[in-house]
């Protein structure tokens, strides 16, 4: 007598995947359930439909849709799933499917300190999706070509655009070893008009020194002559190269002080005013692979 073998493993519902790449990219039961041609009450079914089958809690329960870590791990597959029952190959001509492709325009610095570290982890992630980097101007939000998803800086929102507010940080001034043993010391941790008016402050539209004048009391306004610089990358290389005093983004600058090239002036950090967003046209995250970098880089830099 043969012995009974398992039965296979249960595939789940397409109609649940697909209720849940829908709510996950929307973000809205509501407006899954209009993509969907169906009820919001439908599409709860499904997820919990699917939930109970995976015995994963597939969202975080705090009401904005946002995917538990759990989630998030099998959405990626879900979204790998149904984008390759998507692909048709040509039987006659013998190709295989075409790349999918994801345009995203990237501002300099962000780019080079805190995406591409990262990148590996996308493309192990999702194989099958070739990414186009171009660059993007800060502030006035100019793209050499037409992006699907751009990183904008600044301060949102942006009505021309869909938009996810993706990270915030804070400011402190800083400076090179070397000028900190020509111009200081500032023992007030540079938090004095007097301090202030003893360095060469390096300056940069995209990051004001008001933002530091108001925190510290200082009646200074904005400084109107010495070194500027469009790009914050080139901001801190030229506090490096012993320009002067920099007004430095915390997390964007993390290696230059990791490295020693640069100093912290004070303890003290404030809040910039300026967020980056990624921003969309649109109807731009129906595509999958567009939702997917959305979630994977939001989750990325958590």
């Amino acid at each position: 007598m043969r012995p009974m073998s398992a039965p296979p493993p249960r595939i789940p519902p397409i109609q649940a995947l697909l209720a849940f790449e829908a709510v996950a990219r929307l973000r809205s039961m509501t407006q899954a359930a209009d993509a969907l041609n169906v009820t919001p009450s439908a599409v709860s079914h499904r997820i919990r439909q699917l939930e109970a089958q995976l015995g994963l809690k597939l969202f975080s329960g705090r009401g904005d849709w946002v995917p538990s870590p759990e989630g998030a791990a099998y959405l990626a597959r879900v979204r790998e799933a149904l984008a390759a029952l998507q692909d048709h190959p040509s039987a006659a001509s013998g190709k295989g499917p075409a790349p999918v492709r994801l345009r995203v325009a990237v501002t300099p610095t962000f780019s080079r300190q805190l995406l591409l570290p990262r990148l590996a982890l996308f493309r192990h992630a999702y194989p099958d999706i070739e990414l186009m980097l171009q660059v993007a101007i800060p502030i006035h939000h100019v793209t050499a070509e037409e992006a699907d998803i751009e990183l904008r800086f600044g301060t949102g929102p942006f009505p021309d655009r869909e938009s996810m507010h993706l990270l915030s940080d804070e400011v402190c001034p800083v400076c090179s070893p070397e000028y900190l043993r020509e111009a200081g010391p500032f023992d007030d941790g540079f938090e004095s008009a007097e301090s202030v008016a003893r360095a060469h402050l390096i300056r940069s539209p995209l990051e004001p020194w008001r933002t530091w004048f108001r925190a510290c009391g200082i009646g200074l306004p904005e400084p109107a002559s010495g070194n500027q610089f469009n790009d914050l990358g080139l901001v801190l290389d030229a506090a490096v190269a012993g320009f002067g005093v920099a007004l430095m983004r915390l997390k964007l600058g993390q290696s230059w002080l990791d490295s020693g090239r640069l100093v912290r002036l004070s303890r003290r950090s404030v809040r910039s005013p300026h967020d980056y967003f990624l921003c969309w046209k649109p109807g731009t995250l129906e595509r999958w692979e567009c939702a997917a970098f959305v979630d994977w880089l939001r989750q990325a830099l958590r």
